[in-house]
């Protein structure tokens, strides 16, 4: 059919199943939605599972992946979509893992109507990017997340108080990954409601 574009930002396991039931749960929402092959320059079509060997994989190609050449890959996506004639008029992102850190770089660097990241990782090196988000970003946070300690949290915080176009919502008890599908710290209230909390911000975004 007809809609507003989504372009849906990986985790550190490439385009795997999980990326592609997001796809498919916001196509079923009336999103045209896309997923960007953002490992391609180190392979293309890395699809990874949950493994010890997929972990270790998802590591090495997050440590060479170049998060400039990311972003401009998005911009390429975000344009691409605009274009195809399915996509009826605005475009957003959401991200998820490294794709939470790089939804916020799409709000920062790119032309995106609306963004949305989940447990992002680093953005608390990022911070001095803020001044150049114009259009509405929303954050999810686990409160109990791993690879995010509390201080990075509450850096991220701070840093973005007083925005009036972001929107921070954090989850008390949950850990990384707390949204995704099948996935080990998978939990039900936190992911229903944050993704609801996302279908309602892009839907008003978007339309």
């Amino acid at each position: 059919g007809k809609g507003a574009g989504l372009v849906v930002e990986q985790e550190i396991f490439g385009i795997n199943e999980n990326v592609r039931f997001v796809c498919e749960e916001y196509a079923k929402q009336g999103f045209v939605t896309l997923a960007p092959d953002l490992f391609w320059r180190m392979e293309p079509n890395i699809d990874l599972d949950y493994s010890e060997k997929g972990w270790a994989r998802a590591f090495e190609c997050f440590q060479k992946f170049d998060v400039d050449a990311g972003v401009k890959d998005i911009a390429a996506t975000i344009k691409a979509l605009r274009a195809r004639p399915e996509c009826a008029g605005k475009v957003g992102s959401i991200g998820y893992c490294l794709g939470g850190k790089l939804a916020y770089l799409t709000a920062a660097r790119t032309d995106c109507d609306a963004s949305v990241g989940y447990y992002g990782v680093g953005l608390d090196g990022v911070l001095g990017e803020k001044g150049n988000i114009k259009k509405p970003l929303m954050l999810h946070i686990a409160e109990l997340d791993k690879f995010v300690p509390p201080e990075a949290q509450a850096k991220v915080k701070d840093g973005l108080k007083g925005m009036a176009n972001v929107e921070i919502h954090s989850y008390a008890g949950v850990d990384h990954a707390f949204a995704r599908h099948k996935g080990d710290h998978y939990d039900k209230a936190a992911a229903v409601l944050a993704n609801s909390r996302t279908l309602a911000f892009l839907k008003k975004h978007l339309a």
